[in-house]
């Protein structure tokens, strides 16, 4: 087999691939089973395989580069423009094939089973959070029919809930007694599993040297470090320090034609997890900043003062966006108190 590039589409179970050879004839069309790609690759001799950012990519890449192979991971929609004709998983193989070869084409970087393993405990706990919201909401909406209001913050469920309970007087019956006293305790449970994952969180980011360092800059904590080393590790995927923003959608978009520049607003492209953190952790920051004198905070109160709060919100979690970059590709430490890099 003289293959030189393979596009690999995945799947569950049956896989497609497609190899050219150097002069970029077809050399390979097969289907495989999931129990056959590891051996099928293991006989191939090293070479070029393309697959998309997908479920199980990052663990095929790993296996496939122990192998000798050259791994290169393309985003989805850089692969739809090379795929002729109707969708199917030997046309979608064969427009990996031809993605992979192109030689301006992006790449996603391989994920370590560490960062997988960082990613795995942010998506759970995304997801308790978005349930652990959709509870309290319920809770609101189910009260406010029996005339009982309860203001929007968690902190006022949580307290007003057990007074709520044993108050004889508002009118509700028995079994909706009951009923309430189920989605406290499905609230107190939801609690319980963020604080354990907070916990697993807070272990890490004190353990993991980077985290350490990215923590230093001002608006990113725990929770923000160890999110951006889950998904963008060392960084050095990114030529440059503007390119980890845009990549976020922390930069405007852009509808320009005929030499006339046209900017939108944030274009919002990228993780959006991420880009929620950077930003959150930016009001904090601008909520802060008071009177102090230090040339960022001066800066931040300048934008704030001459646009809107969200806007300066976003351009600080710009600049700090920027700053990950250099920290993690530079190995370069944050001064908090010059508001600067030192090495």
């Amino acid at each position: 087999m003289n293959a030189t590039r393979i596009g690999l589409d995945l799947a569950k179970q049956v896989f497609q691939v497609h190899g050219v050879d150097r002069q970029e004839r077809v050399v390979l069309r097969r289907q495989l089973k999931r129990s056959q790609v590891l051996s099928f690759f293991e006989k191939l001799p090293a070479c070029k395989i393309g697959m998309e950012a997908c479920a199980g990519a990052h663990y095929w890449g790993r296996q496939f580069e122990q192998m000798g192979h050259e791994v290169k991971l393309i985003a989805p929609q850089f692969v739809k423009p090379y795929v002729k004709s109707q969708k199917n998983d030997a046309n979608d193989a064969e427009g990996i094939c031809e993605a992979v070869g192109r030689p301006n084409m992006r790449f996603v970087a391989i994920k370590t089973v560490v960062q997988q393993d960082m990613q795995a405990i942010h998506r759970i706990r995304s997801e308790l959070v978005k349930s652990r919201t959709a509870k309290v909401n319920q809770i609101r909406g189910l009260l406010a029919e029996y005339g009982t209001v309860v203001p929007a913050r968690i902190e006022q469920i949580r307290r007003a809930l057990p007074i709520i309970l044993e108050d004889p007087a508002n009118g509700l019956t028995a079994l909706f007694r009951r009923l309430l006293e189920g989605l406290r305790q499905d609230l107190v449970e939801l609690d319980r599993r963020v604080e354990e994952l907070d916990h697993e969180i807070a272990v890490i980011a004190r353990q993991d040297p980077l985290a350490q360092r990215l923590q230093t800059v001002p608006g990113i904590g725990p929770v923000s470090a160890t999110a951006l080393l889950a998904s963008i590790g060392d960084g050095r995927q990114f030529k440059r320090a503007r390119d980890l923003p845009a990549w976020l959608g922390l930069t405007p978009g852009q509808h320009s034609s005929g030499g006339k520049d046209h900017l939108l607003g944030i274009s919002k492209r990228g993780d959006s997890y991420l880009r929620t953190l950077l930003i959150h952790g930016a009001r904090a920051v601008l909520r802060a900043v008071g009177n102090k004198t230090d040339p960022r905070s001066r800066w931040l109160a300048g934008v704030a003062a001459r646009r809107h709060k969200n806007v300066a919100a976003v351009a600080l979690a710009n600049k700090n966006a920027r700053i990950v970059w250099a920290l993690l590709t530079r190995g370069e430490s944050y001064d908090s108190q010059r508001g600067m890099k030192t090495a």
